[in-house]
């Protein structure tokens, strides 16, 4: 009998012992790697058949094929998998058959050599609210533990500098080490608790994948999460998920998510002003929602005098960086300080002082695609009243501030249908907006540190703080972490974060510049 639904609001960390965490698709963006590798593997031996058998060829559906099929299963049971389901059969083969041998084994290593290939030309995409969470879950005593049916989840875990989370590993390579069984069946699940010392239903446990929802609950885990990557919240349910988020920050507890757990910056600025000690700050700030309030439209969001001269002042003092979704030209218009970096698109383009300049070298690639989303998205919100779709050279905004409520899955729904048709692009989102970008690992975290190495800083001379309010943002707090520096939230902690100190909101980040430039006034 299916357990009742509860909502993320009746569930706090400390109601568990320990967290197991999937990683393809929970902890970072592999999922995606995956599926590409899947979508060549099976298109690629479809079509080889197709041409040897006078058959009919039916590509891989990128979406309904690897969620049925493959997602969350190990590599040779998700080739059984989705083969039976097109009625083919061949030999199974062995583990050491060459990737060109058609048999199942022969396939399955087919994949891995692709995923191998993308992984290492695409890198890997972390879901920092993922990591804020299962950082304040830490904190608040439970250990955590990481299953994954790939044999790659530990190379991956040390890529991304998240080895440390996890106090347990069960992975592909360790479950066929010990005769585990893959999803649907329990068998990882049940030994990433028995590492711990922790019965299942003393833990909770989170995935996005049907068949990782179905061991979890099948393994008697105390709370069941799917996070709903696919639309796919009602099979969630159906194969045993308690509750379904779209984002881990949903489940962040109003405990550890309390002011009191993450220090204001004013506040605490004498503290902070110590942990800077002899080194000088190099700051980094978001625009919108933080230099300026968030408004109904972008055009509408100016930067006031007073903010514009505590600007000024920080830069000739010290390094100050501008990093925006905005277009970089856009936002270095908007502020109009010519000392300050600009960062725009995320990042994607990158301007300065003394002739410091950056364009992602792949970014152009894409361009046709963001031309051929925007067409698609123009037309199928035309009948949305309020919706606003804003075309940036590398990114398109959908704005649904001024959407009436009932109509905001009608603009969701638009938006994931294109990206659904554009492989090139991946949705992210932000504060009353969906976003389409590249489909590459770049972020506003990775431009800070491109920026750290481009300015020839010596580690040990600056500490780089950055200051930001919504979802993107916390791409740059978790890069920043794993090199010293602070993160400041702007807003209410009502979501996991990975920023060290909070500000209230624009008006209080103004407060806390202009006392960082008056205290380096003193020491220079």
């Amino acid at each position: 009998m299916q357990r009742p639904v509860h909502s993320p609001h009746d569930m706090t960390p400390t109601d568990y012992r320990a967290a197991v965490f999937d990683l393809d698709g929970v902890v970072t963006n592999t999922a995606r790697i995956h599926c590409q590798a899947w979508r060549k593997l099976f298109d690629g031996y479809l079509a080889e058949r197709a041409e040897r058998h006078g058959e009919p060829f039916q590509a891989f559906d990128p979406e309904n094929d690897y969620r049925r099929y493959v997602d969350g299963k190990p590599r040779y049971d998700g080739v059984s998998s989705f083969l039976e389901a097109r009625g083919i059969q061949i030999p199974f083969g062995s583990p050491k058959d060459l990737p060109d041998e058609e048999t199942i084994c022969g396939l399955g290593n087919r994949k891995q050599r692709y995923f191998e290939q993308f992984l290492t030309a695409e890198g890997v995409d972390v879901f920092a609210s993922s990591v804020a969470f299962i950082e304040s879950v830490r904190k608040s005593g439970l250990q955590t533990a990481l299953v994954s049916s790939s044999r790659n989840a530990q190379d991956i875990l040390v890529r991304t500098g998240l080895d440390h989370l996890f106090d347990a590993v069960v992975d592909g390579i360790e479950a066929e080490r010990l005769g585990l069984h893959g999803k649907p069946h329990p068998d990882i699940f049940r030994h990433a608790a028995s590492l711990l010392s922790v019965p299942p239903g003393e833990a909770l446990a989170v995935e996005d994948a049907l068949s990782g929802v179905e061991a979890a609950d099948r393994a008697g885990f105390g709370l069941v999460v799917g996070i709903d990557r696919a639309r796919q919240r009602d099979e969630l349910l159906a194969h045993g998920a308690d509750i379904v988020v779209d984002d881990l920050a949903e489940l962040m507890s109003h405990d550890a998510a309390s002011e009191s757990a993450i220090p204001n910056a004013l506040d605490g600025f004498e503290r902070l002003a110590e942990q800077l000690g002899e080194r000088r700050p190099m700051v980094f700030l978001d625009y919108d929602g933080t230099l300026t309030p968030i408004v109904d439209r972008p055009e509408q969001a100016v930067l006031d005098d007073a903010m514009r001269h505590t600007l000024e002042r920080l830069a000739e003092r010290c390094t100050v960086a501008i990093v925006s979704g905005r277009d970089r030209a856009n936002v270095a218009e908007l502020v109009g300080i010519d000392t300050l970096v600009y960062a725009g698109s995320h990042g994607f383009d990158i301007a300065g002082p003394d002739g410091l300049h950056m364009q992602h070298d792949r970014a152009e690639e894409f361009l046709s695609a963001l031309d051929e989303a925007e067409t698609q998205l123009r037309t199928r919100l035309s009948h949305v009243s309020g919706v606003l779709v804003e075309r940036k050279r590398f990114a398109i905004a959908v704005h649904y501030r001024l959407v009436d409520e009932g109509d905001v899955e009608r603009v969701e729904t638009a938006v994931a249908a294109v990206a659904g048709h554009q492989p090139q692009l991946r949705r992210t989102g932000g504060k009353k907006v969906f976003e389409l970008r590249p489909q590459l690992p770049w972020d506003k975290g990775k431009a800070v540190l491109w920026l750290l190495d481009a300015l020839g800083v010596a580690e040990d001379a600056v500490i780089p703080l950055y200051i930001g309010d919504d979802e993107t943002d916390e791409d740059a707090f978790v890069a920043l972490r794993e090199h010293n520096g602070l993160g400041i939230f702007v807003g209410d902690i009502t979501q996991a974060t990975a920023a060290s100190y909070r500000l209230d909101d624009t008006e209080a980040v103004g407060r806390f510049l202009d006392r960082l430039a008056a205290t380096l006034g003193n020491t220079s």
